[in-house]
């Protein structure tokens, strides 16, 4: 999943709403109904449900319906997938910010 570029568009694309934020946060603790992801939203059961099949559709969640409950997990794969992406960027900058430390540490040394 890391290396599929429009995969990692859809989990962030997923993630930049705060209602779905809200979601994963909440199943970050374990699993939750659609009813219990819903109870704090201020919105229908029905955009919950949409919502729900952009965060899947992302590979953020997984939906399981036993009888008349559907049960909502996280996927722990496509959080680290979007984590690793994430590190990756921000060792690339520490390192250039590194080097221009040293760079900066020199030009000041030669100055005095």
């Amino acid at each position: 999943m890391l290396h599929d570029p429009a995969q990692l568009d859809l989990m962030f694309q997923a993630l930049a709403d705060p209602a779905r934020r809200q979601m994963v946060e909440r199943l970050s603790r374990g699993p939750a109904s659609v009813s219990q992801l819903a109870e704090p939203l201020a919105m229908s059961l029905s955009a919950v449900v949409q919502h729900l099949s952009v965060l899947e559709a992302s590979g953020l969640v997984s939906t399981e319906k036993l009888g008349r409950v559907r049960t909502c997990r996280i996927e722990p794969q496509a959080l680290r997938a979007a984590e690793h992406w994430i590190n990756e960027r921000r060792l690339a900058w520490e390192r250039r910010l590194d080097r221009l430390g040293v760079l900066l540490a020199e030009t000041t040394k030669d100055q005095n």
